[in-house]
């Protein structure tokens, strides 16, 4: 399996610093080619949100470099993906809240994280920043951890209701503001010609899932530039239609 990638962000109409980081490796590994793909919406005042994002991306990244090649050397269990992931917030968590003490401030991120092999994907969740999948329809592999997406599960709220309620931004759990992380680990099958989408909040307020699913459909995603002008044209169709976040989006496409 091969894998065209592309990325873009943009700081938005209002905000003065981008808080959204993102990282996309493609690696060559024993077990064939993979990639690496993470973002990360930080937050806190000023530039604390942009440190603590940027410092999970690292912390991955030292994944990445330092446990993934001993990994691929046999096959790739679920459960120690699990473990190391589960590790790396836990510690990540506790790093970042410290800091943040030591500064004064409270600060966080989410993180959105996938690695996707030949033949199987491992998804991590923390927050409302998404993981999208599509093929011959769009599907969302991870689950926003925050308090509409919550009342509307429990049947309190309609779909349409956490649209547009004043607390569709608040988070149930981040790392780094949290007394404890619980992270949302998501495994499945990787699926050839298709694309797989991260995006920070801000990219998503103002898109409908299916206007997303006709901007990304893998028969339009023939190349990375192609990729990359997809992704420019929804981050300006979000600030037209007044999105204040910063607005971020990485895509992967198998083929």
């Amino acid at each position: 399996m091969n894998f065209l990638v592309s990325a873009n962000t943009d700081v938005g109409t209002v905000k003065t610093t981008n808080q959204d980081s993102l990282d996309i490796k493609v690696l060559n590994t024993v077990q064939g080619k993979m990639v690496f793909a993470i973002l990360c919406d930080g937050m806190g005042g000023l530039a604390n949100g942009e440190v603590a994002s940027a410092a999970l991306i690292h912390a991955f990244d030292r994944w990445v470099k330092e446990e993934l090649p001993a990994l691929c050397r046999q096959e790739i269990q679920d459960n120690v993906i699990r473990e190391q992931w589960e590790k790396i917030i836990e510690n990540m968590n506790q790093s970042i809240k410290a800091y943040g003490g030591r500064q004064g401030v409270k600060m966080g991120t989410t993180v959105a994280a996938i690695l996707i092999t030949e033949h199987r994907y491992y998804i991590l969740n923390v927050g409302d920043s998404r993981i999208y999948e599509i093929k011959e329809s769009i599907n969302q592999l991870t689950t926003d951890q925050t308090v509409v997406e919550r009342e509307v599960a429990r049947g309190n709220m309609t779909r349409e209701e956490a649209k547009v309620d004043t607390r569709r931004n608040v988070l149930l759990q981040c790392v780094g503001a949290s007394d404890a992380v619980y992270p949302e680990l998501v495994f499945g099958e990787t699926k050839k010609d298709s694309i797989y989408l991260l995006c920070s909040d801000g990219f998503r307020h103002e898109l409908s899932s299916e206007e997303i699913f006709g901007a990304f459909s893998p028969q339009v995603m023939t190349d990375s530039n192609i990729m990359f002008q997809k992704i420019t044209e929804a981050i300006e169709e979000n600030k037209r239609r007044g999105e204040r976040d910063n607005i971020t989006a990485g895509l992967i496409r198998t083929f």
